[in-house]
């Protein structure tokens, strides 16, 4: 293994979940709710149907994940045969990060489409990034280390955006206006992604030359759509667990996102949280998940990963009933988070190197492509249908029901999925412990 490598692939993780943290989880959904409260009618007129505060960004992720599920397949099937991935990664992330810095100009109730719009650009290319960042995974780490390396990258990745949340909790003790002080922190969250991006893995990863033959540049396009057809085709027919190991994860990772997606709004609404208090809640998950993710690291070496992950999932659910039936104070969010936030990093880190040992030789951008559907701050089916459950019984509260059956069904395909068996069809060497 090329430590230098992994160091800067683990710093990708570290470098872009500033904006998964501080603007997906944090601050743009409940400052563009509150600039929508102050004249709905005006800011967002849709004739007779009128869009409620709370529902307006989890819609707007839900556009961005559908535009990834139209156009990340067919660029991960293009990275499969050129040697573009780490251009595919630095690009995107470059895009991601400089629309999430204009997020920080969104400053009136008439710019909330104009926020929402960049907020739909930033997050497509924040998934498209991800795909190229974890593709990379089976060719840095053999099959024996790919778990703990995932679980290092999560962990990294939540320290780094639990530091720039803390910073920001410092700017909101410094400046008066909470408004600016929100937009000071949306461009934050830009500025670290680019920097950081910039400095390791644009740095350090390694541009590996693909085995199968390119295709003339005038032919791209028309191969493009050929090599992930077959890939569809083969996934079915060839990888049938590791297909249904997708299935699972995109139903109980939709979950997962939605949780976290809409956790701020929920305790904003329903809680009375304050922006600080949520900085301060969303600072300490950031922590525990962390801790949480080396923790389930090390259950995993000695029970396997996909009993561990089964684990995580039972927890979820625990989490969700309770927050339903119980969680009624400022003071139950912080036990209540820290719960959550245990299952949160293992869960994913577990998952995505689970599913790297499924994947076959060559073919690492455009199975992860589709993996990424579901991936972290890419939630698309669980924002939609609890976007469409505020809309009928204006309860974010009530809302969070129907979210339990993500976990329900996902965790009830991964019992029944042969991963070793998995591991064996994609031609990949078996760990001594799956």
């Amino acid at each position: 293994m090329n430590q230098r490598e992994i160091n800067g692939w683990v710093m990708y993780d570290w470098a872009n979940s500033a904006f998964a943290t501080t603007v997906v989880t944090a601050f743009l959904g409940p400052y563009l709710a509150g600039l929508i409260a102050t004249r709905p009618e005006e800011i967002l007129p849709l004739g007779p149907f009128q869009i409620e505060p709370e529902a307006f960004y989890p819609f707007c992720v839900t556009v961005s994940v559908m535009l990834q599920f139209v156009f990340l397949p067919l660029l991960g099937a293009l990275a499969d045969f050129t040697n573009l991935k780490k251009r595919f990664l630095i690009g995107f992330a470059t895009v991601g990060a400089l629309a999430t810095c204009l997020l920080g100009s969104v400053s009136s109730g008439e710019r909330v489409l104009f926020g929402g719009l960049l907020f739909i650009l930033a997050n497509f290319a924040f998934g498209a990034a991800v795909v190229f960042y974890n593709a990379y995974l089976p060719e840095i780490a053999p099959p024996e280390a790919q778990d703990r390396v995932s679980s290092r990258g999560f962990a990294f990745g939540y320290v780094g955006g639990g530091l720039l949340l803390a910073l920001n909790l410092v700017l909101f003790q410094a400046v008066a206006d909470t408004a600016v002080a929100v937009r000071l922190s949306l461009t934050s969250a830009g500025l670290w992604w680019l920097l950081f991006t910039w400095w390791f893995p644009k740095r350090r990863l390694v541009v590996r030359e693909t085995a199968v033959p390119t295709p003339p540049t005038n032919h791209l396009l028309r191969h493009t759509f050929k090599q992930f057809s077959h890939t569809l085709r083969q996934m079915t027919t060839r990888y049938p667990r590791a297909f249904k190991f997708l299935l699972a994860y995109l139903i109980y990772n939709d979950g997962i996102m939605t949780v976290n997606t809409v956790a701020a709004i929920f305790a904003a609404s329903e809680l009375g949280l304050g922006p600080e208090q949520l900085v301060g809640v969303i600072l300490m998950i950031q922590f525990v998940a962390a801790l949480g993710a080396l923790l389930f690291n090390q259950l995993a070496a000695r029970i396997g990963a996909k009993r561990t992950v089964i684990i995580t999932l039972l927890g979820w659910m625990a989490v969700l009933i309770y927050a339903f039936g119980w969680l009624r104070t400022p003071a139950q969010v912080w036990g209540w988070a820290a719960a959550e936030a245990l299952f949160l990093g293992s869960s994913q880190a577990l998952s995505r190197s689970l599913f790297a040992k499924m994947v076959p030789a060559q073919q690492e951008s455009v199975y992860f492509s589709l993996y990424e559907v579901s991936e972290r701050g890419t939630s698309w089916i669980g924002t939609l249908v609890f976007g469409l459950a505020v809309q009928l019984t204006g309860s974010p509260r009530s809302a969070l029901l129907p979210l339990i059956l993500f976990f329900v069904i996902g965790c009830g395909l991964l019992l029944t999925t042969d991963v070793r068996q998995g591991i064996l069809d994609a031609g990949n060497e078996l760990p001594a412990l799956v």
